[in-house]
């Protein structure tokens, strides 16, 4: 499938058709746009992009409460240390490098090696860095999502620099500093001045960096790749569902997560989230067409959506998915670490569960269609193969 992550070079722009009115009303009863948008570059360099979704262009990540960046880095490229007024999971999209995590009141940092299809729990005050070997044909693309409800602002994640020339240390006197790392007043000023560059830098030939533990993986990353599948339908779709189990930071993060792949033309049977929960989706690759249907049997989103789009269900929505020849792969986090989902197709669905009569009444139809509607998707979990 191609490929539709962000480069640093050259962005691609939105490829987005709308079919409706995509509004949701929020519950001040102000009316929110739910077209799903493509990140826009914040900063960046040789080394690398940071790019960002913004609440003034995808209102509904203010509504949320939920953060949605991207990092993208060139060979050699590193991203400074830093920390987040949000907690995060981050998602590998493509390439492979190394991550450190200094975790709070930690003496040691863990510096782990990351690849495609590795997940992460960034909790409150963990400080990270990341790098992209100089040798590597690829560039590491690194998908963020995460609560913004105790940040600086909602929907959007606010970062924090140690070092560079927006770093935290410019903003101290060189007293304060000095007395701080007991330097002299000379050395502390040298200290803080010599990295130029902000959030992202290119490393010099021959710069070396820690290489990566193997045993720092253990609970901080999960490859959703090659991790056992939570579900696994033939011609139809495959989950894997980060909680608790599989990586237990993410009951501090407090969100939950999954990626979706499902194969072509198949369908994700309508669903939604039965414990008040967002759900934020962006699709890793492939295309599709999304419905989201709302209060009073309204739809409130219809859309084509490929690669590189991000869009929020609203809580008690129900959504639905059908991919394309090529099949469509998404990766989201759900505003809950353990996420209860009720899906309304299928052999669990909730109308094999009603009673026959009730299910007559209900719809107001004879025996003889309710006992056809009933015999159908008798196998059928929550994706549906075409015919």
């Amino acid at each position: 499938m191609p490929r539709s992550h962000l480069s640093s070079t050259q962005p691609p722009a939105p490829r987005v058709s709308q079919k409706l009115s995509i509004l949701f009303f929020s519950r001040c009863g102000m009316a929110v746009d739910l077209t799903p948008r493509q990140p826009t570059k914040a900063y960046g360099g040789d080394g690398g992009a940071y790019y960002e979704w913004s609440p003034a262009e995808l209102p509904m990540l203010g509504v949320a409460s939920i953060g949605a960046a991207k990092l993208s880095l060139a060979a050699g490229g590193m991203s400074l240390p830093s920390y987040s007024d949000s907690a995060k999971v981050a998602y590998v999209l493509q390439g492979k490098g190394t991550c450190g995590i200094v975790l709070p009141e930690a003496t040691k940092e863990k510096v782990v090696a990351v690849k495609e299809g590795d997940a992460l729990a960034l909790p409150f005050g963990v400080q990270t860095w990341w790098h992209n070997t100089p040798e590597s044909t690829t560039e590491l693309i690194i998908l963020f999502l995460g609560d913004t409800s105790k940040g600086h602002k909602p929907g959007q994640f606010t970062n924090f620099q140690l070092t560079g020339s927006s770093g935290i240390f410019t903003g101290f006197s060189t007293e304060f500093v000095g007395r701080a790392w007991d330097l002299k007043d000379v050395d502390a000023a040298k200290l803080v001045s010599t990295q130029p560059a902000s959030g992202i830098v290119k490393l010099a030939a021959g710069q070396k960096l820690p290489e990566p533990v193997p045993e720092d993986r253990k609970d901080m990353a999960l490859n959703c790749l090659e991790a056992k599948l939570d579900v696994d339908i033939p011609n139809g779709g495959r989950v894997v569902v980060l909680n608790t189990v599989n990586l237990p930071l993410v009951k501090e993060v407090g969100l939950g997560a999954d990626l979706v792949r499902i194969d072509a033309h198949s369908m994700c049977s309508p669903g939604f989230s039965c414990d008040s929960a967002y759900q934020v989706t962006y699709i890793v690759r492939g295309s599709g067409r999304v419905q989201v249907v709302g209060p009073d049997g309204k739809r409130v989103l219809e859309t084509r959506i490929e690669g590189g789009s991000l869009f929020i269900v609203p809580r008690f929505h129900v959504v639905s998915k059908i991919a394309d020849a090529s099949g469509m792969e998404w990766f989201s986090i759900i505003t809950t670490p353990n996420p209860i989902f009720s899906h309304l197709a299928g052999k669990t669905s909730v109308w094999k569960a009603i009673s026959p009569e009730v299910l007559e009444a209900a719809f107001n139809t004879t025996p003889e269609m309710e006992k056809l509607f009933r015999s159908k998707r008798l196998d059928s979990e929550i994706f549906f193969a075409p015919n």
